[in-house]
C-alpha cells in the first residue's frame, strides 16, 4: 500500500496497481464476511457490475474458508431494454464473473423491464435480506450505482427506482469497452438508491484507473452534495475506498 488516510469518516487506501488494489479489497471483504458468518446464519452482499471490479471479483474467488452456501447475492443496477442474454447486462456480467463461480445460497437478479412492480419486488427482497456488505465502485461522473448527479438523492424515499442515465455515465460504458458507440448504450436503468446502498454497515468501494481520478478527487475534496454523489461516502464510518496509483493520482498531496 502506498498510503492510507481519512476523509471525514471515509478510509482511503491507495495501492501501486490494480492487482494489489483488488487483492487487498478482496482480503478485507473476506475477513469481514467470515466474521459476519460467525455471528449470522446468512449474510447478504450487494455487488457492482463493471470492468473496474474485475480484479476484486477474481481475487475474492481465491479467498478460502468462506461458506458461500450461506451468502445471498444481489446486484446494484440493471439496464432497461437490453435482450435477456446481452453480455452487457449487469446480471449477466456478474453471473459469469462470480455468481456461477461460487456456490451462493441464493442469487437475486434485477428485472430489467423497469416496471414499478419489478422495482417493488426487488425492494422487498432487500428488505427481507438487509445488506451486510456492499461492494461498489464510483463512476466517472461520481455516481454510485446509477445514481447520476441529475437523479442522485441522499434522502431518496424509494429503495429501488428507474432513472434516466446522463451522457457522461453512458459514455463511460463506451470507454469501458462494454458498447461500441454511445447510441448503443441504453438510456434508462433500474438502480438501488443511495440510502439503500448506505444502509449496509460494510462498504468496499473499488475504484481503479486514470479516468476515475477526477471523480476520486471530487469524492474526497468537494462539499458533500448531490452534484457529486460519491461525496456522501465521507459520512459513513464503514466505507473503505480502494484506489490504485492512477485513480489516486490527484490525491498525491494527501498526508499518510
Amino acid at each position: 500500500m502506498i498510503k492510507e488516510f481519512k476523509a471525514g469518516k471515509l478510509t482511503v487506501r491507495i495501492y501501486p496497481n490494480r492487482q494489489e488494489m483488488g487483492r487487498a479489497a478482496a482480503e478485507m471483504a473476506a475477513v469481514t464476511l467470515r466474521h459476519l458468518l460467525e455471528n449470522k446464519k446468512e449474510v447478504n452482499i450487494i455487488f457492482a457490475a463493471a470492468p473496474s471490479q474485475n480484479e476484486f471479483l477474481e481475487a475474492l474467488q481465491q479467498e478460502k474458508s468462506i461458506e458461500w452456501n450461506r451468502v445471498n447475492a444481489f446486484h446494484m443496477d440493471e439496464y432497461i431494454g437490453l435482450p435477456a442474454d446481452a453480455p452487457q447486462g449487469f446480471g449477466n456480467f456478474l453471473k459469469h464473473r462470480i455468481f456461477d463461480a461460487l456456490p451462493f445460497h441464493s442469487v437475486h437478479y434485477i428485472d430489467g423491464s423497469g416496471t414499478a412492480a419489478a422495482c417493488e419486488q426487488y425492494a422487498g427482497l432487500l428488505q427481507t435480506h438487509a445488506a451486510d456488505i456492499v461492494c461498489m465502485g464510483i463512476g466517472e461522473n461520481g455516481h454510485l450505482a446509477f445514481n447520476d448527479p441529475p437523479v442522485a438523492d441522499f434522502e431518496d424515499p424509494l429503495p429501488v427506482k428507474t432513472v434516466a442515465l446522463d451522457e457522461v455515465c453512458r459514455q463511460q460504458q463506451v470507454n469501458d469497452g462494454c458498447f461500441a458507440t454511445l447510441e448503443e448504450v441504453p438510456t434508462h436503468a433500474v438502480t438501488l438508491t443511495i440510502p439503500t446502498l448506505l444502509a449496509a454497515p460494510h462498504i468496499f468501494c473499488v475504484v481503479p484507473g486514470s479516468r476515475k481520478a477526477a471523480a476520486v478527487y471530487d469524492t474526497v475534496h468537494r462539499d458533500i452534495q448531490q452534484q457529486y454523489p460519491a461525496t456522501i461516502l465521507r459520512t459513513h464510518p464503514g466505507v473503505v475506498l480502494f484506489l490504485d496509483a492512477d485513480s489516486g493520482a490527484q490525491l498525491s498531496h494527501q498526508k499518510v
